[in-house]
């Protein structure tokens, strides 16, 4: 098994050093480990860093934000084709040593994601801002609530990807994944679970993604609202048009019951003229919620073709040169 440890940066000379020294040496099941510096357009000594400790690093020319970072990963761990992607921030917050904790569940082929959760201890992290908290909370219970799933921790870099999930992986948000993978996952059938992790919060550090969190909730927010409206278009405008309707139902019942007690529309005609427009409005966007269901169709059989194609060029030889690497271990093992 090739696990490929992809590690995003930007302007993290003072912490990248002690996250590589701190990487663990053997992980269970891999017979073959590879470490991947994704360079965000850093301005600083991260690139040095990383190349002095011998560190392979992919550098953008610029910064293009953490989503944009992980593909990036994702299309290292296709060329090299590995069988697992392994992320961890380069900030020193997560213990590298818990990377074997987390590849152990696709390891065993339980999941295809496996997600660090900083929250399966029902308490917030210590040193965590109460905002950035109950932030997540937010987030968490919305796309547990979309996705009929039950997931502690939506926003946590520290993750596995198992060889299934590369191959599916198809993302559009600069910002961050975080939320847009999960997404991504689960409406294709993939199999999400999480395990409890440690972490640590710096009282004299500012998250690179995060800093501002009112600007990092609106761009997690908008990406979950897109996201949705790809994955479920039928629901996303379904729900808008049926309360949209109803609306204009219940304003026009009313003046129809107005009217025959009193047998007349007045005062109260644009109670009449609101309904009915709200009607209207309720018509054309279910109409347009079956139509983009039609478009969702489409989105769906072109990502089927980029799995196929994926897995064409990739994985099955990928999974050739995996099984003479496994061969080759258990001769000498032998």
């Amino acid at each position: 098994m090739h696990v490929l440890i992809a590690i995003p940066a930007f302007d993290e000379e003072a912490t990248l050093g002690s996250v590589l020294a701190n990487l663990p040496r053997v992980l269970g099941g891999a017979h073959h480990t590879d470490v991947v510096v994704i360079d965000d357009g850093s301005t600083d000594r991260t690139v040095d860093v990383a190349r002095e400790l011998g560190v392979r690093v992919v550098s953008h020319r610029r910064n293009l934000g953490l989503g944009r970072a992980f593909n990036t990963a994702v299309g290292q761990a296709l060329e090299c084709r590995a069988d697992v992607l392994v992320t961890i921030d380069a900030d020193g917050q997560f213990d590298a040593q818990q990377i074997p904790d987390l590849i152990a569940p696709i390891v065993a082929g339980e999941a295809d994601l496996v997600t660090g959760s900083r929250f399966l201890g029902g308490k917030r992290p210590a040193g965590m801002p109460r905002a950035k908290y109950w932030g997540n909370r937010f987030f968490s219970a919305l796309m547990n609530w979309l996705l009929g799933e039950r997931l502690r921790d939506v926003s946590c870099g520290f993750r596995a990807y198992s060889l299934e999930a590369i191959l599916n992986l198809n993302l559009l948000g600069k910002h961050t994944y975080t939320q847009e993978s999960i997404f991504d996952l689960v409406f294709k059938g993939l199999r999400v679970t999480e395990i409890p992790i440690t972490v640590r919060y710096f009282q004299d550090r500012k998250s690179r993604v995060a800093s501002n969190l009112i600007r990092y909730g609106l761009n997690a927010l908008k990406i979950i609202i897109r996201t949705a409206r790809d994955f479920m278009p039928l629901r996303f405008f379904g729900i808008f048009a049926g309360v949209v309707l109803a609306v204009g139902a219940a304003l026009d019942l009313w003046l129809l019951i107005y009217w025959l007690r009193t047998g007349s529309f007045s005062p109260y005609k644009f109670v009449g003229f609101t309904g009915t427009a709200l009607l209207v409005v309720g018509i054309l966007v279910l109409g347009f919620a079956l139509l983009a269901d039609m478009l969702d169709r489409l989105r769906v059989n072109q990502e089927r073709l980029l799995y196929q194609q994926r897995k064409v060029l990739f994985g099955q030889g990928r999974d050739t040169a995996g099984r003479k690497a496994d061969a080759r271990v258990q001769h000498e093992q032998a």
